[in-house]
């Protein structure tokens, strides 16, 4: 039975105290007075007959009872945003939103292309694409600022009911550019060459450096870099020769710019998959999903 004494602006107030972990700064939020907002988590915990928060010097830190009350009201807060975008779209995909969560080296060259159909047959949908961490993504999938996220394995940074999807694969390549004098055909050739890898603590050169000890193999002339895209650019200039999904390149290696070197020990793959929560899902996403990811594997 609905509770008409039920006030929902103290569980607000609670939600965006907790969020912040400062009352100044869910004041400066919600545009109501420090005090105000002091009186609202009080006659909550006098209501609730619990203690939400412990008050200390570095701000508002939640009680175990309040961590437990924080999963009530985020997941109702949840359903607020999903109830409020159900409203305002529609199935027909006339007006909506859809926010994909996607790696920048992983939307160059398997989500832009898709984005790009999807956004000249539904013009109306306001698309943006979102490049982070696969932490910060799945904490803002969790959030709802997300409708799925496009990542490599593994994604276990979430407690939520997410639901994990393989769409593709890739493989890592050696290459360089094509003009270049480099040749191998193991990676035991490589081990004086000018190596360009990924930062030692990513997950691809961590599975690199075991089937390099496998193979008894020590690599001597190492610069290690960041991201994907620094990586491309680097066998582009001819630094030397780069590890690095062949998918990224593809278009340099169709261009004849770049040669893969066929080195016989079978290289790492990754997976590629979609990621979601399922009864969130809104009408702009759904399709997105059936017709431009399941339907283009």
């Amino acid at each position: 039975m609905y509770n008409s004494n039920l006030n929902l602006n103290l569980y607000k107030i609670f939600y965006d105290v907790a969020y912040y972990g400062s009352v100044s700064l869910a004041s400066k939020n919600l545009m109501i007075s420090q005090p105000a907002i002091s009186r609202s988590i009080k006659k909550l915990e006098e209501d609730l007959n619990v203690t939400l928060f412990y008050r200390t010097l570095n701000g508002m830190v939640l009680t175990e009872k309040g961590k437990e009350l924080l999963g009530y009201v985020e997941e109702a807060c949840n359903s607020l945003k999903v109830g409020e975008r159900e409203m305002m779209e529609t199935s027909n995909l006339v007006k909506g939103k859809l926010a994909i969560g996607c790696p920048s080296h992983i939307a160059g060259f398997f989500l832009f292309k898709k984005v790009a159909d999807f956004h000249k047959e539904y013009p109306n949908i306001e698309v943006s694409v979102i490049s982070r961490s696969t932490k910060e993504l799945v904490e803002l999938l969790d959030k709802h600022e997300l409708d799925f996220i496009i990542d490599t394995s593994p994604i276990t940074e979430s407690e939520k009911e997410l639901t994990v999807e393989e769409i593709t694969r890739s493989k890592h390549v050696f290459a360089c550019r094509t003009d270049s004098k480099y040749e191998a055909n193991s990676i035991k050739d490589l081990v004086d060459y000018p190596l360009i890898l990924p930062v030692p603590h990513s997950s691809h050169r961590k599975r690199l450096n075991e089937l390099a000890i496998e193979n008894g193999v020590k690599f001597n002339n190492v610069l290690s870099i960041e991201t994907s895209e620094m990586i491309a650019s680097s066998i582009l200039q001819g630094v030397g020769v780069g590890y690095i999904l062949e998918d990224v390149i593809k278009k340099d290696i169709d261009a004849g710019v770049v040669k893969v070197l066929p080195i016989e020990e079978t290289l790492p793959s990754v997976t590629i998959n979609l990621v979601y929560i399922d009864k969130y899902l809104m009408a702009a996403p759904k399709k997105f999903i059936e017709n431009y990811l399941r339907d283009n594997k």
